[in-house]
């Protein structure tokens, strides 16, 4: 049967950060499946998670948060580029490294502490994976690869009942399993086990 995960993130977001060792667990229990990251642009400069949510993702996943970052956890977050960055990834040739950036973004922002807000922010990233992005993306408002990836989402929190993020679903042929990530934040590699038994279930 036919698999493939979808992940409803920001990039920005700690829940996310904490959320995507998850995906990593799963991607390499399933090198086949088809891994679709979808990026909601929840911040767009005029907020932040906050430094109280920071901590709780940190307590919960044990992941690093840099110095950095934690310094301006409070400051307002903007992740406009990173989602016209990654919408152009997926719908590009080179849509299989897109787990791999996103892990790299995440340290980038999390650990290093760079805002992920300019063109200059984002080149370390675009040159270590030999990327060749088009200036389109640095603008300040969504792209039109970005719009696409939002309706999309739009079709899958419609079909789940809800607008919260990070959400993971994975799809076995015609079935959906909707996965509670929040179990697995401490031991994200127990998410394999549980969604073998799911899978199972469904033969």
């Amino acid at each position: 049967m036919t698999t493939a995960l979808y992940f409803i993130y920001d990039s920005h977001c700690p829940w996310s950060y904490a959320a995507t060792p998850v995906v990593n667990a799963l991607q390499d229990a399933y090198p086949n499946m088809t891994v679709n990251l979808l990026h909601c642009a929840h911040f767009i400069g005029k907020d932040s998670a906050g430094e109280t949510q920071m901590n709780e993702a940190a307590k919960a996943s044990a992941l690093p948060f840099g110095r950095e970052h934690i310094r301006y956890a409070n400051s307002p977050k903007n992740s406009i580029k990173v989602a016209n960055f990654m919408g152009w990834l997926q719908q590009g040739k080179q849509a299989n490294k897109q787990l791999a950036v996103l892990n790299a973004l995440q340290k980038a922002h999390f650990v290093e502490g760079n805002p992920l807000n300019t063109k200059r922010d984002l080149s370390l990233v675009v040159e270590a994976f030999k990327l060749s992005p088009s200036n389109k993306i640095f603008k300040d408002e969504l792209s039109l690869d970005a719009e696409r990836v939002l309706d999309d989402i739009g079709e899958i929190q419609q079909l789940m009942g809800t607008n919260k993020f990070p959400a993971l679903i994975m799809t076995v042929g015609d079935d959906a399993i909707f996965i509670d990530h929040s179990q697995y934040l401490s031991r994200p590699q127990d998410v394999v086990e549980a969604m073998k038994a799911e899978i199972a279930a469904l033969k």
